[in-house]
């Protein structure tokens, strides 16, 4: 990127995914603190214009604050590529992988990392039968923050009624039982395990409205869980390719103790928003907001 000391940055933010509303919580966010980290800043709410936007306003860099598909699948990212415009976080492949549930999955086994078993199968057949055994989960595989999620108790009478907007090919993950858990990493260091403590299942709502969730920072868990957390975030940011930010999420059934421990997914563009909990990770390591973004934004680049 540029060394400017007031870089002119694009956040991009909004965008068509089933994401946009915490886009635009999550670009408010960033572009406030990027101002107070003396960025001269530009809103723009990605769109089919998006193109001609970026090329009319030229750049330093582009902070992507966009979530979900087109924002974070590597779409928008090839775009900057090609107009060689530096971005934050990270690149085509690995933001592809990293929102395809099964293949970032498939890349965790083969680096060792302990996953929970999963099937891929058509919104149909999940509506008509069990594909496994309840307890299960059912949910896009290609979505964040919670989207489209389904979970079926053991006691269930039948299948979910999927609703008609989720896509034609879900995943169906067999449930784990126990404590939500997560980890930032920034560049290649873990920050903290956070315990995510809510009254039933860390849904859309408990991550994004206030008082939905509250989280335990670092986590009261034993240490041997902790480090297995921290450890795992790091090697699942390198095994996807992850650059500068990433966030993987955990489930930890504590009867089982470290055998219980599993990968959910990794988040190559963790959200931003007042609730979000890598702004929080990151304050507890003692770096604030606007120093986080600006950080972000310096070492933005191409061919990432």
């Amino acid at each position: 990127m540029s060394s400017r000391a007031n870089p002119k940055v694009v956040v991009l933010m909004g965008g068509p995914s089933a994401e946009r509303e915490v886009s635009l919580s999550s670009g408010r966010e960033c572009a406030a603190a990027l101002r107070a980290a003396e960025c001269d800043v530009i809103e723009v709410d990605a769109g089919p214009d998006l193109a001609a936007r970026l090329l009319e306003i030229k750049p330093d860099a582009v902070f992507n604050a966009l979530h979900g598909r087109w924002g974070e699948d590597g779409a928008v990212q090839g775009l900057l590529e090609w107009l060689r415009i530096p971005y934050t976080h990270s690149g085509i492949l690995s933001s592809a992988l990293a929102l395809d549930k099964q293949r970032s999955k498939d890349a965790y086994r083969k680096a060792g990392l302990p996953v929970v078993d999963s099937v891929l199968a058509s919104a149909d057949a999940v509506r008509r039968a069990h594909v496994m055994p309840p307890p299960y989960v059912v949910k896009p595989n290609n979505e964040g923050s919670s989207v489209g999620i389904y979970i079926v108790p053991e006691a269930a009478n039948g299948p979910p009624q999927l609703s008609d907007d989720m896509p034609e090919t879900v995943m169906v993950e067999a449930y784990v039982p126990g404590r939500e858990l997560t980890v930032t990493v920034l560049g290649d260091r873990a920050l903290t395990v956070t315990d995510i403590i809510t009254d039933g299942w860390y849904d859309y709502h408990a991550k994004y409205a206030p008082g939905g969730s509250r989280h335990e920072l670092p986590a009261n868990i034993p240490q041997e869980i902790f480090d297995a957390c921290m450890d795992y975030a790091v090697r699942a940011h390198k095994v996807l390719g992850c650059r500068t930010l990433s966030r993987t999420d955990y489930r930890w059934d504590e009867a089982r103790g470290l055998d219980g421990l599993f990968l959910l997914e990794t988040n190559t563009q963790p959200g931003m928003t007042p609730t979000s909990l890598t702004p929080e990770q990151a304050a507890h390591v003692g770096i604030s907001f606007p120093d986080l973004c600006r950080r972000l934004v310096e070492e933005a680049s191409c061919d990432r």
